[in-house]
């Protein structure tokens, strides 16, 4: 049998359960399933056939001429009243309303109306429970009035009637009321148990974009760089192998190879730093604030001779940061990923053309960075490889800083400009 899902996703309660439909999906009420069921039913079952057995056996003057059958009749159609209350369960209304009529005939069936007011006032709601209790009375309030056993008025027996009649209504009313209490409780515990389970997934999310944004910055950096030295070294011997060009000297490779060697342990020690920043609770981004290899506006130039020493041509032009009030650790590690995504850009994507750096700011002012170099002549399928989610993972990084980014041609030129806050 398949589960049911409220619009949040939650498994729904079943329709007996829920307020205003307690009825199963066949249109039937709820089957005994316990003891306790079973226990209630029983006790009921037995107040009607006492009502019904404390029927006053001498007959009404009114009716002293009607022949002796009539009253076997009306004792057997109570009898038959009482029998179908084992089916109050399954069809509530249905008995309701069939023992309208059959009160109407038969008196001794006012025990089996009583139970099926209170079955209904249970498992439906009020207006209709209200309804059947009211059908209910303008049929026995009647005949209590004009027909009263002996010894008793007929006000008197008529306000019994409504008594026992009100009686069960409100106890079924209030019985339905405390379930849909306890019902609802249970669906909002169970709501605040899926809401908890979508906050941990996100935050688990949140925190795998993290780790992959801090391993793209790296990794994508260092790879480049390795990638532009090794194309070089293939390239002087594929020339020196044709002829084209002198061959390699011995301090030529081994220049290359340690510049290689170099970046491949930079590469290493920068992911290792990410994993042990990752790895920490983070108190207000000030993590690792003291330590020197830490991302910060100071490893931007660090950044820049990397690049020329790869052979990329960049021209860096440091602003006036007010080195006496430095921005927020988080911002400069923000501010020094910008640049290292447009380095790594441009090694990708125009890897001749000249870059330019600009970082520059002030308290209050923000603190801008951009990185400016001319487009290619002709597209360029990048030999580096890399999964294009470069510039979106670094707008994320700068939304959460409260900075913004912006990028694309402008001029002839690829832009890559972005503004942090520096209170």
């Amino acid at each position: 049998m398949s589960t049911m899902t409220d619009a949040a996703g939650l498994p729904a309660a079943p329709r007996w359960m829920l307020p205003g439909r307690l009825a199963s999906l066949d249109g039937h009420g709820p089957q005994r399933r316990t003891l306790r069921d079973w226990l209630v039913d029983l006790v009921l079952f037995g107040g009607a056939v006492w009502l019904w057995a404390a029927k006053d056996p001498a007959p009404h003057r009114l009716l002293e001429d009607l022949p002796g059958w009539t009253r076997m009749a009306d004792l057997s159609l109570g009898a038959v009243g009482c029998l179908a209350l084992w089916s109050r369960r399954r069809y509530p209304l249905a008995l309701a309303w069939y023992l309208v009529p059959l009160l109407a005939v038969a008196p001794s069936a006012t025990g089996a109306a009583i139970v099926a007011v209170l079955t209904v006032a249970v498992h439906r709601d009020w207006p209709l429970a209200a309804l059947i209790a009211g059908l209910h009375l303008l049929v026995a309030v009647p005949l209590g009035l004009f027909l009263p056993p002996h010894g008793e008025s007929g006000a008197q027996n008529a306000a019994w009637l409504v008594v026992m009649f009100t009686v069960p209504l409100s106890w079924g009313m209030a019985a339905r009321a405390r379930r849909e209490l306890s019902l609802g409780a249970r669906r909002e515990v169970e709501r605040q148990r899926f809401e908890h389970a979508l906050r941990v997934a996100d935050a688990e999310r949140a925190e795998r974009e993290r780790i992959a944004r801090e391993m793209h910055d790296v990794l994508a950096h260092r790879i480049s760089l390795l990638t532009m030295h090794a194309g070089a070294l293939s390239y002087r011997t594929a020339q020196a192998e044709t002829g084209e060009g002198p061959p390699l000297k011995a301090a030529e490779i081994k220049e290359a190879v340690d510049v290689i060697h170099g970046n491949a342990h930079l590469a290493l020690d920068e992911l290792g730093e990410v994993l042990e920043v990752l790895r920490t609770a983070d108190t207000g981004g000030r993590i690792g604030a003291s330590s020197p290899s830490r991302p910060s506006l100071a490893g931007i130039a660090g950044l820049v001779r990397e690049a020329r020493a790869a052979g990329q041509q960049v021209v860096f032009e440091p602003g006036d940061t007010c080195e006496g009030r430095e921005p927020h650790p988080r911002v400069q590690r923000t501010a020094y990923r910008v640049v290292q995504e447009g380095l790594t850009n441009a090694r990708k994507h125009a890897p001749h053309a000249q870059v330019t750096v600009r970082v520059g700011g002030a308290p209050g002012a923000g603190l801008d960075i951009t990185v400016v170099n001319p487009l290619p002549a002709e597209p360029r399928s990048s030999a580096i490889p890399g999964a294009g989610a470069g510039l979106a993972g670094l707008a994320e990084r700068l939304s959460l800083d409260g900075g913004t980014l912006e990028h694309g041609p402008c001029d002839g030129t690829f832009r890559l400009a972005a503004h942090l806050p520096w209170p």
